[in-house]
């Protein structure tokens, strides 16, 4: 499933990098993804928002074991 995560990933990175952001894959456990935001992605105030209602709404519906996906 990691691999698949990280395809999805590539999908979704240009739009993060184009805003001077970008994420990292830290780790997937039993359908829990945990990511990195880096760059402009980290600290934003709006990062929770992308994180939960573009890269996890994006992951769930191109993999459906994906249960949740969190910040570390």
């Amino acid at each position: 499933m990691k691999e698949r995560v990280e395809e999805v990933l590539d999908k979704i990175r240009p739009a993060l990098q184009a805003d001077g952001g970008d994420v990292a894959l830290v780790s997937v456990e039993e359908g829990v993804v945990k990511l990195r935001l880096q760059g402009a992605c980290f600290g934003c105030p709006m990062a929770q928002i992308t994180l939960k209602q573009g890269i996890e709404r994006k992951l769930k519906e191109m993999i459906p074991e994906v249960k949740e996906v969190m910040a570390v």
